[in-house]
């Protein structure tokens, strides 16, 4: 048996991999009920049976990967990878960023595991990227190889946000005040859609009842005005953001979306300014208008990558 999960900011999703690669025992842990990722990871290995004990592990975690110590952003996690893999038994323990896990999956991504937004075709042999908002903001870029691949991995979700309207400049002039820097993750993520609807409301002069991304994005779909400005503007400034990072890494063979929040908002999505926004680049329209975008629909798809990089076809 082989140990993999999905370590987000709020959530943790954890399974075992058979030795035909067929994930076994899915179980989802809310993080908060835990002090760390090595008790959550024992808590979720005592449940099973000494037989299904695992020996290699591989963690898509939600931070950058540099060392032995990986230190979580948006939940204050940290953990030794060496003392992880002692503490659990493994004969080997690979931790990569979550959406490193999410782009290496992506060339098994078929017809039903996504929804395509917009026109365009994936070019063979061209760069792939990956975005999504959920706790935070993850990017990564799968690149085809002779020999298979590789991906790119950064922080891209930390990304100077930019304004294309006079609206969305006077928001990120308010977060900009609040946080000293409003990086894309600043807008696009569940704390993030909050922030655009406080901030819409304080230019409004009006109260914000609404406190979190689900009340914000249900209220949208009742056309409450103000969550529903919040959900267009969310989509679009992910149009822009997309496009951007279509045009820096070249990515013709398409831009996919994942993450918590988009598949639950796909019908609004689709019929929203995200695609106009992906295209909107001045001279580089005809370049993005052929560039395929998809919201992955299919669950755990990190977990896909994950098995690639155990070596499971």
């Amino acid at each position: 048996m082989d140990l993999i999960a999905d370590i987000g900011a709020t959530t943790t999703r954890c399974g075992l991999l058979d030795d035909r690669g067929q994930l076994t025992a899915p179980e989802e842990f809310a993080n908060e009920d835990f002090a760390g990722l090595p008790e959550l990871l024992s808590a979720y290995l005592d449940h099973r049976r000494a037989s299904d004990q695992p020996r290699r592990a591989a963690l898509a975690v939600a931070a950058p990967i540099s060392g032995d110590r990986v230190a979580m952003l948006n939940i204050q996690w940290s953990f030794s990878q060496i003392e992880l893999r002692e503490a659990l038994g493994l004969s080997r323990l690979l931790v990569v960023n979550d959406f490193a896990a999410v782009a290496w999956g992506l060339t098994q991504l078929g017809p039903p595991d996504v929804a395509q937004i917009g026109p365009g075709e994936p070019v063979s042999g061209m760069p792939i990227a990956a975005l999504g908002p959920g706790s935070g903001l993850g990017v990564a870029t799968f690149v085809p190889t002779l020999d298979g691949g590789a991906v790119a991995s950064g922080e891209g979700g930390h990304v100077t946000l930019p304004a294309v309207t006079d609206e969305e400049a006077a928001v990120i002039a308010l977060l900009r005040a609040q946080y000293g820097h409003c990086s894309a993750e600043r807008a696009l993520s569940g704390a993030g859609l909050v922030n655009l609807y406080a901030a819409i409301a304080k230019l409004c002069s009006q109260p914000a009842p609404a406190t979190s991304p689900v009340e914000i994005t249900a209220a949208a779909q009742r056309l409450e005005p103000l969550a529903a400005r919040a959900v267009a503007m969310f989509c679009a400034m992910l149009g822009t953001v997309a496009g951007d990072l279509a045009l820096t890494v070249g990515a013709r063979g398409g831009v996919y979306i994942a993450g918590g929040i988009v598949p639950r908002l796909l019908g609004t999505f689709a019929n929203s300014a995200f695609r106009e926004r992906f295209e909107s680049k001045g001279r580089y329209r005809a370049y993005l208008s052929a560039i395929p975008t998809f919201v992955i629909t299919a669950p755990l798809p990190a977990f896909r990558g994950l098995k690639r990089l155990l070596g499971y076809r």
